[in-house]
């Protein structure tokens, strides 16, 4: 199965924090599933620690770098990507979460989330445990 990380999954993957659970991690580290990570996973990192969100405070340069050392695999932004976000109804405004919505429709890929309100985009979309 490939998998594409929502921001603060990647963020609490990536710290090992309590937050994930051991059936999440399974499924991250299970040799059958492909785990992505986004451009606009990294992008949306960089805009919002700029900001001081204590939810963010990593440095984007640094997790760029060590992210393809954990066994996960980058997603760029295509046009594709950018033009299907067009298509998505007006359920979340933030402009990161649709952009991952439109990448796992596009993929197509589970993208893996904490945001309830994103499970209502449909079968791409699943909410951690």
């Amino acid at each position: 199965m490939r998998l594409l990380l929502d921001t603060h999954v990647l963020l609490w993957a990536v710290g090992m924090s309590a937050r994930l659970s051991a059936a999440t991690r399974q499924r991250l580290e299970a040799p059958d599933n492909e785990v992505y990570y986004s451009a606009a996973n990294l992008w949306e990192i960089a805009i919002k620690s700029s900001l001081r969100r204590t939810d963010f405070q990593v440095d984007p340069e640094q997790l760029s770098t060590v992210l393809p050392t954990m066994d996960l695999t980058e997603l760029p932004i295509t046009a594709r990507h950018a033009a299907a976000v067009a298509r998505l109804p007006p359920l979340h405004r933030d402009p990161f979460d649709r952009l991952l919505i439109a990448q796992s429709q596009v993929e197509p890929m589970i993208l893996l989330t904490n945001d309830e309100l994103l499970v209502q985009y449909g079968a791409s979309v699943r909410l951690i445990d």
